[in-house]
């Protein structure tokens, strides 16, 4: 065959390709969303899945293509089928603040609800929806699947809602890029001005780091200037309880720093005229706190001294689905089985390792590693000291203690901005993570 006959039957196939997967979208959905609402409930050893209410909002920003793949496992997943078949039409996965919360000591004595909204392409014609959690070996826990017709009169459409908002960075169309909300939590009318300037200040964080720096064309950024009736959040543990935007609060599970709102359905109120597919709660405190759940929610103050690295670190949580690198000790081993290989990135239990970042690691390494002797970073005394101190943190092998536990799960790096604060970048192994989901949204 001669080359350019080659070349031209080559380009054929790749269109027809490409063709092929944006029919397929538009053989199943209008190019509108589909709001879902759950309350997931239960306590330490059950869960319950109850479907609330479907919504319909004008326009689709999620992925168009690879929508029957998913990237992650999660802790749930929420699942898109041809009504009466088996066809998978959409898939996507997440983890909540409930089974979070399941492994509290209040779980064990009463019985609580949380609530949960996704967001998936709507339908042309009749769907089956299937709703699973699964728990920390991976199986599946709780399950609920039920049928929307798109058609039914109680789908409540739902759009602009008079909340100012504007983009921070626009890269593109919200079909090609990453769309991210940022909403203003505890700032008051008179304050939007510094919403949009905290707002600002957040993208140069996120894009400060890699790899975010280098795929800052795949992502739009839009500020959400949802005004609270009060300035702050609430922080139980000092008596401030204020009336804000979406409810966060500090003292999550009774843990002072711990920054969340369960009031998931306010948050996708707020957001119901705004394209987005991920979420960032930006609450206008000085006090230390933040969270972040993959496919779920970040929650950052804005005036901490550590707002940036918090911020970053939290956002690796929610997009990126990166474990924590840090441990307490044995407090918490129940989370991370000694017989299950976790799904996050960055975590293993060395049961799957192959398929996790063996294929990073120098050789001749030993597994575990042990840690090498690194200055601490408030010892240097320059910039080239600090590098030079940061460099030897990056170095990949398979170091104990993560996942909030000392043994028994490992860590890519000795140190990594999944870990401390002090670390600017990530670890090359969550950085490859992060460009890989960076990838799985955007690559058509």
């Amino acid at each position: 065959m001669n080359i350019r006959r080659f070349i031209y039957i080559f380009s054929l196939l790749c269109t027809l390709h490409i063709g092929v997967k944006a029919q397929q979208f538009d053989d199943y959905f209008d190019g509108r969303t589909l709001r879902l609402d759950y309350i997931f409930g239960g306590d330490s050893v059950n869960q319950l899945i109850f479907f609330e209410q479907a919504y319909v909002m004008p326009e689709w920003a999620g992925r168009k293509d690879r929508l029957a793949e998913k990237f992650l496992n999660g802790n749930g997943q929420i699942t898109v089928r041809e009504h009466g078949t088996d066809h998978v039409i959409y898939v996507n996965t997440f983890s909540t603040l409930f089974q979070e919360w399941q492994s509290t000591d209040e779980a064990k004595m009463v019985r609580k609800a949380f609530e949960s909204s996704y967001l998936v392409p709507f339908p042309k014609h009749p769907i089956d929806v299937t709703v699973t959690l699964t728990d920390v070996h991976q199986q599946v826990s709780a399950e609920l699947t039920h049928t929307i017709n798109p058609a039914d009169i109680l789908i409540r459409p739902i759009g602009e809602n008079g909340i100012p908002f504007q983009y921070i960075l626009r890269s593109g169309d919200i079909t090609s890029c990453v769309d991210i909300a940022i909403i203003a939590e505890g700032y008051t009318a008179a304050e939007t001005d510094k919403f949009y300037n905290d707002c600002q200040r957040a993208v140069d964080a996120i894009f400060s780091h890699e790899p975010f720096a280098s795929l800052k064309n795949r992502f739009n950024v839009i500020g959400v200037a949802a005004p609270s009736t009060d300035s702050g959040p609430c922080i139980p543990h000092s008596n401030q309880w204020k009336r804000s935007a979406v409810n966060s609060h500090y003292d999550t599970f009774y843990t002072d720093r711990y920054l969340t709102t369960s009031s998931m359905h306010r948050v996708y109120d707020v957001l119901s005229g705004v394209p987005f597919e991920h979420i960032i709660v930006l609450v206008n405190s000085d006090t230390y706190g933040g969270g972040g759940i993959y496919n779920q929610i970040t929650l950052s103050t804005s005036d901490h001294p550590t707002f940036k690295p918090v911020l970053v670190h939290e956002f690796g949580h929610s997009y990126g689905g990166l474990g924590d690198e840090y441990d307490y000790g044995d407090e918490m081993a129940a989370m991370y089985p000694k017989d299950t290989e976790p799904w996050e990135p960055n975590l293993t239990t060395l049961v799957d390792f192959n398929n996790k970042w063996a294929d990073l690691v120098p050789s001749q390494t030993p597994i575990p590693t042990p840690l090498a002797d690194i200055p601490n970073f408030r010892q240097a005394k320059t910039a080239k000291e600090w590098k030079r101190i940061n460099d030897a943190t990056q170095i990949v092998g398979v170091f104990e203690g993560g996942g909030y536990q000392k043994k028994g799960v490992y860590r890519p790096a000795q140190e990594c901005r999944m870990k401390i604060n002090e670390v600017n970048e990530f670890c090359p192994v969550c950085r490859r993570a992060l460009i890989q989901i960076t990838d799985f949204y955007t690559s058509h």
